[in-house]
């Protein structure tokens, strides 16, 4: 199960670069919560599949291009780390952008519940692990 959650995350990841949200509403659960890390994005992140259209959308308006380009697919109990870099450059005001990215992508029943993205690779590992012990603890 756990090598099938990264090959969904490989394919949640190229959707959400082409903006194909027919395609990544197939990999999600209803009631997902995506905490994206790029700046301006909403701070309480975005719920369910009408969030991450509206998050798409957002995505689409400010970024001329943007793409999480991922390298490392790590299985991570509970879901897959990931980690790569975000590149991008904003519509109106030209800036660039080239970040380390991590994400925690969680699942449940085989689809995304949720994805936590990091602006830096060992707070993304951390927040990986540290998870993985609350839930150990309750």
């Amino acid at each position: 199960m756990s090598q099938q959650n990264v090959e969904v995350a490989r394919r949640a990841l190229e959707a959400f670069n082409r903006r194909d949200f027919d395609a990544l509403v197939e990999l999600i659960t209803p009631d997902i919560e995506w905490y994206p890390a790029m700046p301006g994005a909403v701070k309480d992140g975005y719920v369910g599949r009408l969030g991450v259209e509206a998050y798409l959308g957002e995505v689409r308006n400010t970024w001329k291009d943007y793409r999480a380009r991922s390298s490392v697919f790590s299985e991570v109990p509970g879901g897959v780390l990931v980690l790569g870099r975000a590149e991008g450059r904003g519509r109106d005001s030209g800036v660039e952008v080239d970040s380390p990215l991590g994400m925690v992508i969680e699942f449940r029943d085989g689809r995304i519940s949720r994805v936590r993205s990091y602006l830096d690779h060992d707070e993304a590992s951390h927040a990986a692990h540290d998870h993985h012990h609350r839930l150990r603890a309750t």
